[in-house]
């Protein structure tokens, strides 16, 4: 009896080779080559493509019926404004996020909202039907049209669906589940591809909503093929440390909404706790009169999101000094240590420095640049910056402060949350169009920022 055939197949692109290499020679990833069982296309199988792909005839647009209600809302705000709305009627989406994080929490009680109205089938191929129980009673989950299947198969999986007709499915994992097509094991390239198809080929026909849970990686990417990225609705990322208590739900990809969008929620003991307010509870705790922390304000989506920032610079006891970062891109953060030193003159270079956003949060806009580096001007001056003081801009490399988008919305929640001076681009503060009581402070380089700083001290 012959062997069966083996291959190395990309995860990232699916390149194929005879032989493990380190690094794939089409798209370059490095450790990505994993082995798979190669099979020969059945006739059975072939047959069943055939009857898949014909189910479906040709419609013209302009005849085509929409649906009266295209989405449903969760009941959970922040996880609708990720959505763009609401859950639409035959998407497909997926979740991942490390493990412990709070996915299964997160749809356990999305369920037991949705179950109100709708009819959930939640799959489970990781607990069984007693463990789903206690979960559910440890959130208060109560609802007559929620479901639960304790099943891998993914034929057996559908079966079920066809019997019941669910207006959600619920997977969790989609790593879990194979089909008999295949004999290679749950969680491969060709079991997740395959068992992924299948139910966006569910959803597209039917107008079922499916949610399917995806594991991560070491290195924090989903498991399995990149493909699998690509054939959903939406990706989502359920990010956050476990032993912090907010989750942060970021939108990767979004085919019916924006990817800018964040939902933030807090981890109890009675399960995740929507946050309406992410502003006022993350500078609940702020320290005051103390250097190195600087307020800042961003946008995610249409939100303005403030948080702050802290640095400590300390002089270093190595030959090359310690740079960490936490929350903002290392890069970034080189970059802005790089412009203090060569246009105002700090020596960074004789001391460590230690970047930190409180809250778990991670800043990648560029607007934060201003509040980051008046935090490292604090760290390393000593100086304690005002509490009533908050800065968002963005910084060139010559030194200069660039104005940033969306500046009437950040004036309005920096008052809100009783700010009364705001550090600000001198080209922004000519164009503000909202009445607000906080003093603005108009910059162009950073040289005005270091006079307003020692203006300041010596008042």
């Amino acid at each position: 009896m012959k062997a069966p055939k083996t291959a190395f197949v990309c995860s990232e692109c699916e390149y194929r080779s005879v032989k493990w290499m380190g690094r794939c020679p089409s798209c370059g990833a490095w450790n990505t080559m994993e082995e798979t069982l190669l099979e020969p296309e059945t006739p059975a199988k072939a047959a069943s493509s055939a009857a898949l792909g014909g189910a479906n005839k040709p419609v013209l647009l302009d005849e085509y019926d929409m649906p009266d209600y295209m989405r449903f809302e969760t009941g959970y705000r922040e996880l609708d404004r990720v959505l763009g709305g609401g859950l639409v009627y035959g998407s497909v989406i997926l979740l991942s996020g490390e493990p412990g994080i709070g996915k299964s929490t997160l749809l356990m009680q999305i369920c037991n909202v949705l179950g109100q109205s709708k009819k959930v089938l939640y799959v489970s191929g990781e607990e069984s039907c007693g463990q789903l129980k206690l979960r559910a009673g440890r959130l208060g989950v109560h609802s007559d049209k929620l479901y639960l299947l304790t099943e891998t198969n993914m034929d057996a999986i559908l079966a079920r669906c066809g019997e019941l007709r669910p207006d959600v499915l619920i997977i969790d994992s989609i790593q879990t589940v194979y089909t008999d097509r295949f004999t290679s094991a749950p969680g491969s390239i060709t079991q997740v591809r395959e068992c992924a198809l299948a139910c966006i080929t569910k959803a597209k026909n039917e107008g079922l909503s499916v949610i399917l849970v995806g594991h991560v990686n070491k290195e924090g990417g989903i498991s399995g093929p990149k493909m699998l990225e690509h054939m959903v609705d939406a990706v989502f990322c359920f990010e956050g440390e476990r032993r912090q208590s907010y989750r942060i739900i970021r939108a990767v990809k979004n085919r019916f909404g924006s990817t800018n969008e964040i939902g933030v929620f807090e981890m109890t003991d009675a399960g995740l706790m929507q946050v309406d307010n992410p502003s006022e509870t993350l500078m609940s705790d702020r320290p005051r009169g103390v250097s190195g922390a600087c307020a800042v304000c961003v946008m995610e989506g249409t939100r303005p999101l403030i948080a702050e920032v802290q640095a400590l610079v300390t002089q270093t006891a190595f030959a090359v000094p310690r740079r960490t970062a936490n929350g903002i891109d290392y890069n970034r953060m080189c970059l802005i240590i790089a412009v203090l030193e060569k246009r105002l003159g700090l020596k960074f270079y004789q001391n460590d420095v230690y970047l930190n956003v409180t809250g778990g949060l991670r800043l990648d806009e560029p607007s934060a640049d201003l509040g980051i580096a008046l935090a490292l001007i604090s760290g390393i001056t000593d100086r304690i910056l005002p509490d009533e003081l908050i800065a968002f801009g963005e910084i060139g490399l010559a030194g200069e402060c660039r104005a940033v988008s969306h500046f009437d919305y950040r004036v309005k929640e920096a008052a809100r949350l009783g700010f009364k001076q705001i550090l600000c681009p001198k080209k922004n503060e000519k164009k503000l169009t909202v009445k607000t009581d906080a003093e603005l402070c108009g910059v162009s380089t950073l040289y005005d920022t270091l006079k307003l700083l020692n203006r300041q001290n010596k008042e």
